[in-house]
């Protein structure tokens, strides 16, 4: 009789022992995703980021606020450019003097693209995005604006960009430069320059473009030889998180630290924008945590 007493107690014992294990157990799984997905705190002015699949916003602090955007413009004039109806991107443009001494005025980032020079579309479009060329910016805008005078089609130019802006239903942004140097009237916000980059993102140039982290381009020199151009991307997170994808840099002494970004983990891309940041390692501690927190929820 004890004996199965005895018994009967212990397999009681050990079923308490066992439900309050699976208790405890359930319990943990539902707190774990609640202190995984803690809202981020970032330096940065503004910030926004969305699931690009899906465009649900994720994340907002001064989404909709307007602000200098820096060399992360040259979003738009990429985007511009490869909307052209029948493009080539094999079209050669010949370097202008203007285009250098632009970037020297300006002390500007450049692709230093030299005078004479044969350089394709596709290779300007890498000197844009990777060391953020203004100069192949501005070889960009004339190629693809239309009228008599440099000037001209710089202007048209600029009108494609805005365009462009309208068409997406964007009302807080407006370019006065392909480059991201304004003259006090080239703004937009992190929401609105996530939408632009999300829509750059479906170009397949683009998507190869802005992943790349460094390029080795051939180009035909004035004389009919050739030379090389080096370009390394700007972007610091190609190579320094796992999963990233794109897209541009940005900075300024109004802009401040800016960066554009995007990454596939798992068939889920993620992609945001911070403006105004507080340094160059400020803006990429900002994006990892908007990123890890975009993954999170």
């Amino acid at each position: 009789m004890n004996t199965g007493i005895k018994g009967a107690r212990v397999r009681k014992a050990a079923a308490a022992v066992i439900t309050t294990a699976a208790v405890l157990t359930s319990a943990a799984l539902t707190a774990a995703p609640a202190q995984a997905a803690t809202k981020p705190s970032i330096t940065a002015k503004g910030g926004f980021v969305m699931n690009n699949g899906t465009g649900k916003s994720l994340y907002t602090k001064a989404a909709d606020t307007r602000l200098s955007t820096g060399s992360t413009t040259k979003i738009m004039t990429a985007k511009v450019v490869l909307a052209q109806p029948k493009l080539n991107l094999d079209a050669k443009v010949t370097i202008a003097k203007a285009y250098s001494d632009y970037v020297v005025a300006n002390n500007a980032s450049q692709a230093h693209l030299i005078v004479g020079d044969k350089v394709t579309v596709r290779q300007l479009l890498y000197g844009l995005m990777l060391p953020s060329g203004c100069d192949a910016a501005y070889a960009l805008a004339d190629k693809f604006g239309s009228g008599s005078t440099r000037a001209a089609r710089v202007k048209s130019f600029l009108g494609k960009m805005n365009s462009d802006a309208k068409k997406l239903g964007l009302k807080n942004t407006h370019f006065d430069s392909f480059d991201g140097i304004g003259k006090g009237n080239n703004y937009s916000t992190p929401r609105d320059l996530t939408k632009i980059a999300s829509s750059a993102m479906k170009n397949s140039t683009f998507r190869t473009v802005v992943k790349t982290k460094s390029t080795k381009q051939k180009v035909t020199t004035k004389s009919g030889g050739y030379r090389y151009y080096n370009w390394s991307n700007t972007n610091p997170l190609l190579g320094g998180y796992s999963g990233a994808i794109g897209v541009k840099t940005g900075s300024g002494p109004q802009a401040k630290y800016c960066l554009v970004f995007a990454a596939t983990r798992k068939g889920k891309t993620v992609i945001g924008t911070v403006l105004a940041s507080s340094s160059v390692a400020g803006r990429t501690a900002d994006a990892k945590k908007l990123l890890n927190y975009g993954f999170a929820v």
